[in-house]
């Protein structure tokens, strides 16, 4: 067999494989109720923030979520959220603002801006950026698997050595 006889077959079999139908089908887009039951974990994370409750917080998080906190280690399992969380001091006012939002499948990722104010005076508000992952639960339900967020305040100055 020649060489051009070689290129022109396997050019005639790319071509011929290109033009295939594709197996694979693209998900179907979630329908504005599923949309709704996603975002409505933000929803129960920021009511449980303003009313104090951190049960509420906990509720948003998968008993096996991580949370990734600025300048700490990460936080596992819903009941270290829940621990973590309520060493806040009271929230007076949290907006989640997403910029992007996308469900493939059974997974929801959002990332975006956040502010927060708290009511202890001296306390400075914070604003930052977060990223978060959320997972259908074997019921149904949406819950975080994984979150983090990132203050746009400065690190606090390490503790001199002694």
């Amino acid at each position: 067999m020649n060489f051009r006889r070689l290129v022109l077959g396997s050019l005639a079999l790319v071509f011929a494989a290109a033009c295939q139908p594709s197996t694979s089908a693209a998900p179907a887009a979630p329908s504005e109720a599923e949309l709704a039951a996603i975002k409505a974990v933000s929803d129960g994370f920021t009511a449980g923030f303003m009313a104090g409750d951190m049960d509420a917080v906990a509720a948003a998080y998968a008993e096996d979520a991580v949370l990734f906190p600025p300048n700490a280690p990460p936080v596992r399992g819903r009941a270290a959220i829940r621990d973590f969380m309520a060493t806040f001091p009271p929230v007076t006012e949290i907006t989640l603002t997403d910029e992007h939002f996308e469900v493939v499948g059974d997974l929801a990722f959002a990332y975006g801006k956040y502010t927060l104010a708290f009511g202890v005076e001296g306390i400075p508000a914070d604003t930052g950026s977060y990223m978060d992952i959320r997972k259908r639960q074997a019921d149904g339900s949406w819950a975080y698997v994984a979150d983090i967020f990132n203050s746009d305040l400065p690190a606090p100055a390490a503790a001199p050595a002694p």
